[in-house]
């Protein structure tokens, strides 16, 4: 037989020095994690940042175009496609750092046998050749789940006020609702495009939305399960 292949690959370490590396490894992860968090809360700060700027323009005079808010919508849901990219990224170092706290820490407060033996392997192999844990699609429906819906059901809420109400259209109109339904869906005409086309459109981009968001199978990743998450 081959001596060789009965060695070790990688260093022996002492159990002092195994403690030391796990540490170290522990803190860098975390340290990558809250990087990516906080890249997570920027985009979402730039995002409540676009809807109260455009909020602000639109339904702050008469002479702001309703289009205004339907460009926020495509500009939130840019910035919802940014946010799911690097949520795929948090996701996986806060995956690692939960491998630790349940498999290391965990069995160290609260010892149970044989739990997940192997998970250090897990943990190296993930190392060798970095995989995402968690698709696109799942990505962007967690995300809209959890905080893009509301930004999207305020301009939405705005936009039904802006075309139904003449006098955030026309200066000097007396305050009050358009007298039908009719009229208010001909206020959301958008250039030479006919107002129930835009109202059909927004409506079709609405109900994707909720269908994706509430409907559609998500990803099993590390902490979809459970009161805490992100």
């Amino acid at each position: 037989m081959n001596d060789a292949s009965a060695k070790p690959a990688g260093p022996v370490l002492s159990s002092t020095e195994r403690v030391n590396t796990l540490s170290h490894f522990h803190r860098a992860e975390i340290a990558r994690m809250a990087g990516w968090r906080d890249r997570l809360d920027r985009t979402t700060n730039w995002a409540i940042t676009v809807v109260a700027a455009l909020l602000s323009v639109s339904l702050s005079t008469p002479s702001a175009h309703h289009g205004v808010l339907l460009f926020a919508m495509l500009l939130i849901l840019l910035l919802l496609w940014i946010e799911a990219r690097r949520y795929r990224f948090f996701d996986f170092y806060r995956s690692r750092v939960r491998q630790f706290e349940r498999h290391y820490f965990a069995q160290i407060f609260s010892p149970q046998p044989d739990f997940a033996s192997d998970w250090l392997l897990i943990v190296g192999e993930g190392l060798r050749a970095p995989k995402f844990l968690l698709s696109q699609r799942a990505a962007l429906a967690r995300r809209l789940r959890r905080n893009y819906i509301y930004l999207f059901l305020i301009l939405l809420l705005a936009w039904v006020v802006k075309i139904s109400t003449p006098s955030l259209q026309t200066a000097g109109v007396r305050t009050g609702f358009v007298g039908s339904l009719r009229d208010a869906v001909d206020s959301a005409a958008l250039g030479p495009i006919p107002g129930v086309a835009i109202v059909i459109v927004v409506a079709a981009f609405y109900a994707a939305l909720f269908a994706f968001a509430f409907f559609a199978s998500d990803d099993d990743g590390e902490l979809s399960f459970g009161d805490v998450h992100v």
